[in-house]
């Protein structure tokens, strides 16, 4: 019996230390394998009614996405300015860097897909950590009225 449990032993000795060496093979073959880039990948959207436009572009890569956001009203101060966020499902939230007349704000902006477009969330927000959020996201109002649709990328 006890020849039996030394042979027992014995074999669970050898089978850990070889599924030990693989772990490390499969380790080291990890760190020598080519870098597999997320790959990234271009979206542009337009709005042009009237004598408003607006548009964004952004590159995506992963859930992130970096990019140009534009708002050009009628009348009204333009801006324009940096877009840094992550996609959600449908949904863009994302931080909005934006200069106009000379002074850079920082608000939070949401944009939900339908389709070939996006439209941009409105809803209550507030002040944080000097930018202005919204306080609900998930109460924000999507309106088709003003969607931004999909164009091809300059």
């Amino acid at each position: 019996m006890k020849k039996l449990i030394v042979l027992f032993g014995g074999l669970a000795v050898c089978m850990a230390a070889c599924q030990s060496k693989t772990t490390e093979e499969k380790i080291d073959s990890l760190a020598t394998a080519p870098d597999t880039a997320v790959s990234s990948s271009k979206a542009c959207y337009a709005s042009m009614k009237n004598r408003d436009t607006v548009t964004l572009s952004y590159t995506k890569a992963g859930n992130t996405i970096a990019g140009e956001f534009s708002n050009n009203l009628f009348e009204k101060d333009k801006n324009s300015g940096q877009i840094n966020g992550i996609i959600k499902g449908d949904t863009i939230i994302a931080d909005y860097t934006a200069k106009g007349e000379g002074v850079t704000s920082v608000r939070q902006v949401v944009f939900l897909k339908k389709g070939d477009q996006l439209l941009e969330g409105y809803g209550d927000t507030e002040e944080k950590d000097g930018k202005m959020v919204f306080k609900q996201i998930s109460s924000l109002k999507f309106i088709s009225a003003v969607g931004l649709t999909a164009v091809d990328c300059k």
